[in-house]
């Protein structure tokens, strides 16, 4: 695993964004948070980021022991997928989980068969690997306002639903921020534009719940943050109008998956109405993208919030 080195930003107040490389460049971010030559990694991408994380302390001149706590925001793999085996390289380290996903880190075969389910066995073992279980000793279940002390930096771990029920956010008051996993969305840096960054739910397989994902992300706000981190890409401001953004295009995807509702082909009708939704919105947006790029760039997202607005059409509208 040594020896490959990391994309890197560095941040302010200690954070640095990794790029896990999953999938492929700028869609998936682990953060590296350092106080007082003590660490801790949010979200840890797959077990092919591994040699990421660790060279991304390397370069901050950290040894495995400094690090004090994975904080996992949930449990789908590309967020928990390589945490496994990144503890195995963490002698002091502790990895903090939401009550409902922490039994699915210390036996993960629900959690494999579910991938595999969703994207066929060979295809879960390129993207992901063979998940590695977490010692139940080494799991925190982090509570509901929780707090944590990371070398005297406080953070608080607050319960998010909406995209997974098994999912938590953390509040980094010393940054004036908050670690999102995917409660904030999604924000790719190849759509910002001059009126800022572009930003979209993930309604991703199979909790989606339209009302809790919108109490999400009035939680968030209300820790008053002057930056969020995201996992799918990292740093966002200008956060009261992303914020107003976010709400409306919950109910718009909640209307497009309406409108296809008894459609004999749904999904491809699903998705092509997403498509056209995306680029819609991101010509407004001022982004210059091509077409078919855009497809490219945007294909497994409106893919995954497909199957999750099916879910949650068969199961809860």
């Amino acid at each position: 695993m040594p020896g490959e080195a990391a994309r890197t930003t560095q941040l302010d107040h200690g954070i640095t964004a990794i790029d896990t490389d999953y999938v492929r460049p700028l869609l998936d971010a682990s953060h590296l948070i350092v106080e007082g030559g003590h660490a801790a990694f949010v979200d840890t991408g797959t077990n092919f980021s591994v040699p990421f994380l660790l060279d991304g302390l390397r370069q901050q001149d950290l040894d495995v022991g400094d690090v004090d706590y994975v904080f996992l925001t949930h449990v789908h793999l590309d967020h928990a997928g390589g945490a496994g085996t990144l503890m195995q390289h963490l002698p002091n380290a502790k990895a903090v989980l939401h009550p409902r996903g922490a039994p699915h880190m210390i036996d993960p075969a629900k959690l494999i068969k579910g991938a595999q389910a969703v994207y066929g066995k060979q295809a879960y073992l390129d993207m992901y690997g063979e998940i590695t279980a977490i010692a139940e000793n080494r799991v925190i279940v982090a509570e509901d306002n929780q707090g944590f002390s990371l070398a005297g930096r406080s953070f608080r771990t607050f319960y998010t639903q909406g995209h997974a029920r098994h999912h938590y956010c953390l509040d980094d008051p010393a940054s004036r921020g908050v670690f999102t996993g995917d409660s904030f969305g999604i924000s790719y840096r190849e759509l910002d534009t001059a009126k800022g960054e572009f930003i979209y739910p993930t309604t991703t397989p199979v909790h989606f719940d339209p009302p809790e994902a919108h109490k999400a992300i009035d939680l968030i706000m209300a820790c008053e943050p002057q930056q969020l981190y995201l996992t799918h890409y990292s740093r966002v401001t200008g956060l009261a109008k992303l914020a107003e953004d976010l709400h409306r295009r919950i109910d718009d995807f909640v209307g497009l998956a309406r409108s296809h509702a008894n459609d004999a082909d749904r999904t491809a009708a699903l998705q092509d109405s997403m498509y056209e939704y995306f680029l819609q919105q991101l010509r407004e947006h001022g982004c210059i993208i091509n077409d078919d790029a855009l497809r490219g760039l945007l294909k497994m997202d409106v893919e995954l919030n497909s199957m999750g607005l099916e879910f949650w059409l068969d199961h809860a509208a």
